[in-house]
């Protein structure tokens, strides 16, 4: 390798780790969204709710940043994908179960639809 080629090896090396740190950081925000719609529909605390979208991406064998960017979603779409909503409330119930929560939105009314519709029944 010459002088001249090394810099410019060097120079696509950072531009790609500037990529990754990039996307990193969008990640990082829906992510602290999602933390935020959960906690405002759980009233569960934020490390909880890190916890609801870990168990959620788990159970769906889905990225974190996929789950997240569904919940950030749901408020404008009305509803999520099937697996995600059955995964969510089975997690919410569970950790109103084991730690407890404020809810700020009625047990009856978690994972609903903007037409009210209660969507997440546990088949």
């Amino acid at each position: 390798m010459t002088q001249h080629e090394e810099p410019a090896d060097k120079v696509e090396e950072l531009r790609t780790e500037v990529a990754q740190l990039r996307q990193a950081l969008v990640s990082h925000a829906i992510v602290d969204q999602a933390i935020g719609v959960v906690i405002a529909l759980s009233g569960l605390r934020p490390e909880q709710g890190w916890e609801i979208l870990k168990t959620v991406s788990q159970h769906t064998n889905t990225k974190v940043r996929e789950v997240a960017g569904h919940v950030v979603r749901w408020p404008d779409a009305g509803t999520l994908p099937p697996e995600i909503r059955r995964a969510l409330r089975a997690a919410l119930v569970e950790a109103h179960t084991v730690h407890g929560g404020r809810s700020l939105v009625r047990p009856e009314q978690r994972c609903q639809g903007r037409d009210g519709a209660f969507s997440g029944k546990t088949e």
